[in-house]
C-alpha cells in the first residue's frame, strides 16, 4: 500500500433527531490499543448516555470492528462503520453517543440517524491521504542551487531543511513513486553531476 485515506484529526460534531441527541465523535489512531483506549474514554466522558456505538478500521491486521451497544442488531454499528467503508478511511476510530429523547425512531431511523452521526465527525475530523514518502537529500554547489530549488516542488516534493555550509545540503520529502523521475531529471539538468539520496521513508499527508 502506497497511499491510504484517513482522519486529519480528532474532532466531533452533534444533531438531534425526534427528540434524541447524537454526537459523533472521530480520532485517527493506528493501532487496537489506541481504538480501545478513545472508545473507553467516551463511555467514561459520556457515561450517562443511553448508547455509545463504535466502529473502527486499522491497516494494521486488515482490522474492522463495531459494537451496536444495546440498539436493535444492525441498526447502529455497521451503519457507522459503513460511512468509513465508504469513504474508504483506515486508522481511524468513530464513536457515536446517543441521548434518548423518548421518541422511538425505528429501524430505518436509527440507521440514518447513526449513519448521519458518523458522518458528521467524518466531516469534521476532515479526510486527509496519506502517502508512503521518502526523505531524500542533494548535496549540491551553489551555483545549481537555484534550479534544485524549483526542480523539487515542480516533481511533487517538499523541502524540510536546508543547510548552506561549503556546499548546499537540501533535505526533503517526497512521494516514493516519484523517487526515480526525479532522480532521473536532477541528473539530467546537472549533467550528470547530482543524484539524490533516500535516508528514509515514512506515510506523509499529501493533501
Amino acid at each position: 500500500m502506497d497511499s491510504y485515506r484517513t482522519i486529519r484529526a480528532a474532532a466531533s460534531d452533534e444533531f438531534v433527531e425526534k427528540k434524541s441527541r447524537f454526537i459523533g465523535h472521530i480520532r485517527p489512531v493506528t493501532t487496537q490499543d489506541e481504538a480501545i483506549e478513545f472508545i473507553r474514554e467516551k463511555k467514561s466522558q459520556y457515561w450517562d448516555a443511553t448508547h455509545n456505538v463504535y466502529a473502527y478500521v486499522l491497516r494494521e491486521g486488515q482490522t474492522r470492528r463495531y459494537s451496536d451497544d444495546g440498539e436493535p442488531q444492525g441498526t447502529a454499528g455497521i451503519p457507522v462503520l459503513d460511512v468509513l467503508m465508504k469513504e474508504d478511511l483506515t486508522d481511524c476510530v468513530v464513536v457515536v453517543t446517543r441521548y434518548f429523547g423518548g421518541t422511538m425512531l425505528g429501524t430505518g431511523g436509527l440507521v440514518r440517524a447513526y449513519s448521519h452521526g458518523s458522518k458528521l465527525a467524518v466531516d469534521a475530523g476532515g479526510i486527509v491521504t496519506m502517502a508512503l514518502c521518502s526523505i531524500a537529500e542533494v548535496i549540491c554547489d551553489y551555483t545549481f542551487y537555484g534550479r534544485l530549488a524549483s526542480l523539487i516542488p515542480e516533481m511533487g516534493g517538499v523541502v524540510e531543511d536546508t543547510q548552506y555550509t561549503d556546499a548546499v545540503t537540501v533535505h526533503f520529502r517526497i512521494p516514493s513513486s516519484l523517487v526515480p523521475s526525479f532522480d532521473s531529471k536532477l541528473f539530467d539538468q546537472s549533467l550528470g553531476k547530482y543524484r539524490c539520496r533516500v535516508l528514509t521513508e515514512n506515510f506523509s499527508p499529501i493533501d
